[in-house]
């Protein structure tokens, strides 16, 4: 990189050439899907047992499984499915840790047409009852390790579930059955393939505002997915992915899995992310990629050295939410050769791909490509969350450096299955994310929700979440949704709940802004009758502990605008240094302690785990 006379940074030629290389890889390896139309991820795997037979295809959990193998579970799934009398087109939830057989079992049902929803093992409570009636479910595959979570809620559930392991209780075992089944490919005359258009998975996402919604894939997207990213990491059979990243996700579950699968790599699977043990695992497991989230890679950069950090076969880490400064310090350290940053909508029709290395960014569209890949950031009304038009009603595109909503061109479903908009379950948050009549009349743009800027080389950076919605730990968070649950919590009068920075950490903590029936006293402690524990408990109950608020601000009134709603505006600015009201942190072994300035300090500078 250099930079040129405005300051900007610009990629040198050479890493314009490479970046060219990458997408020229990436458009090459789709071409599949205009040689066979009609080809999906599960309809492939009989096919690569072809050619990478006995090479290793999964390994986690003590399990090493090649290809042969998984299309031999995958097909015997599919059995099992057809034994349940599943049809094409039901639902089945999944809600089980990493592990391979997490693979194979959306893999067995959506050959047989099935829609698996894929559900986030930290939702607990009325948050997981909404992911799984929200979608019609005919059937539950849980872990036996989750079975907690579902002997927890009294009704709702589907009539039919089985336990993937051991566990107590009368739930029927998920393995007895499939191992009963013929391992054999499925004839057509059994089950005809899904085709590219059919729904493969809904997975979850907070979007905008509200409880998680379960955004729809294809198979088409699937694909589309898988061969794209193993032609931008240049994939080989040699390869070896780590993979920590939830599976229930996008990007662990789909991206790393499907594009190492496609080109007959392998995927190491690990049931969670571990400081203290990434280096050793990604060396024993001789680990060539990683596939990470930004908020991974701070945490190994704020970890001492480790005697593995630059013994590894990492030639490639892809993801995104690379932070600048933790990006530097992440090669420094590490050595890895090549960071492939790039941001997607799992839902949308948006991505961008970092292909020159370029620290801090989240990508750049060549200038050759832009008529193929359109993406623009909208000038955007800051307190209505909504694109700014013209007299001629037409909305206006940003300039350089200007801060606004990235939109992405909705194409159709034949000309690309990831630029076409599937939307969601819900009918009515679907229609919320397409803008029209954008640049001229009957033109047809999907909304990420993401504040975004370009600088004049062409190279955008993420900036912010519109509206309520603020991403922490990698994940977003709706604060309707955690407003909510502190609202429910008995002594709570009411609650307004909104994302707060802190320095040295990628995105946004969570602050809750409280009153209660007890109020305050002036030395800052509750007056009895508020229990800040009771409180913490509650939480715990109701939400992923990412979503749970770090910081707790009790006043004696809340903020309300002209038309009687709560405003968030001051309390977000103040944040929880400027607090004047008293202030809590929910410290991870202590509950809430006392945020005082020592604490803050401590916080600010980076001194206390968050």
């Amino acid at each position: 990189m250099r930079d040129d006379a405005q300051g900007v940074t610009a990629a040198s030629p050479v890493e314009r050439g490479a970046a060219l290389k990458a997408w020229i890889r990436a458009m090459d390896a789709i071409k599949i899907m205009d040689r066979e139309p009609e080809a999906t991820l599960p309809g492939m795997l009989d096919g690569l047992v072809g050619t990478y037979g006995d090479g290793v295809a999964l390994l986690g959990e003590g399990q090493q499984i090649s290809y042969r193998e998984l299309a031999e579970q995958v097909n015997r799934i599919a059995r099992w499915g057809m034994a349940q009398r599943f049809a094409a087109g039901d639902v089945v939830c999944l809600l089980m840790p990493n592990c391979p057989d997490y693979v194979a079992i959306w893999l067995g049902l959506t050959r047989i047409g099935c829609v698996v929803a894929l559900i986030n093992t930290n939702q607990v409570g009325d948050a997981l009852l909404h992911s799984i009636r929200t979608v019609g479910a005919v059937g539950l595959i849980v872990a036996g390790s989750l079975t907690e979570k579902i002997a927890a809620i009294p009704d709702g559930l589907p009539a039919a579930i089985w336990v993937h392991g051991e566990a107590p209780g009368d739930w029927p075992r998920l393995e007895p059955g499939v191992a009963g089944c013929d391992h054999a490919p499925l004839t057509a005359a059994e089950r005809a393939l899904p085709r590219p258009a059919d729904q493969a998975l809904l997975i979850y996402t907070s979007g905008t505002t509200g409880a998680p919604k379960a955004a729809r894939l294809t198979h088409g997207r699937v694909m589309e997915w898988s061969f794209w990213f193993a032609g931008m990491m240049d994939a080989q059979p040699t390869d070896r992915l780590y993979d920590c990243l939830p599976l229930y996700h996008s990007t662990g579950g789909i991206v790393a899995v499907g594009a190492m699968l496609v080109k007959g790599g392998s995927v190491l699977i690990s049931a969670r992310f571990s400081a203290s043990r990434f280096w050793d695992e990604v060396v024993d497991g001789e680990c060539t990629i990683f596939q990470y989230i930004g908020e991974l890679c701070r945490y190994l950069v704020a970890a001492p050295p480790h005697p593995n950090e630059r013994r590894h076969r990492l030639r490639l880490a892809c993801g995104n939410g690379l932070q600048a400064e933790v990006w530097r310090e992440f090669v420094r350290r590490s050595g890895v050769g090549r960071i492939l940053e790039f941001y997607a909508a799992t839902e949308g029709s948006v991505s961008l791909y970092n292909c020159e290395g370029k620290p801090g960014a989240i990508g750049r569209v060549p200038p050759i490509l832009a008529q193929r890949f359109p993406v623009h950031l909208l000038r955007c009304d800051s307190d209505q969350a909504e694109p700014v038009r013209d007299a001629d009603g037409r909305c206006i595109a940003c300039g350089p450096d200007e801060v606004g909503e990235a939109i992405g061109r909705v194409l159709d479903a034949t000309r690309s299955p990831a630029r076409q908009f599937d939307g969601y379950t819900d009918a009515g948050a679907s229609a919320r994310k397409l803008l029209r009549d954008v640049f001229s009349v009957g033109d047809c743009w999907f909304r990420t929700g993401d504040l975004m800027r370009r600088d004049a080389a062409g190279y955008y950076y993420f900036v912010d979440r519109i509206g309520d919605t603020f991403r922490w730990k990698g994940e977003n968070v709706a604060t309707s949704e955690v407003a909510e649950a502190v609202r429910g919590c008995p002594g709570v009068r009411d609650a307004v709940v909104y994302g707060v920075s802190v320095a040295g950490h990628e995105g946004r903590a969570g602050m809750a802004a409280i009153t209660t029936e007890a109020g305050t006293t002036e030395a800052g402690t509750t007056e009895a009758g508020f229990d800040l524990a009771a409180l913490r408990a509650h939480l715990a109950a109701r939400l992923p502990h990412y979503a749970q608020p770090l910081f707790l601000r009790v006043c004696a009134e809340l903020d309300l605008t002209g038309t009687f709603k709560l405003a968030k505006g001051r309390l977000q600015r103040e944040g929880y240094a400027e607090a004047a009201d008293p202030v809590w942190f929910n410290d991870r072994e202590s509950g809430f302690v006392a945020c005082d300035a020592a604490l803050r300090s401590s916080i600010g500078n980076g001194g206390r785990r968050l």
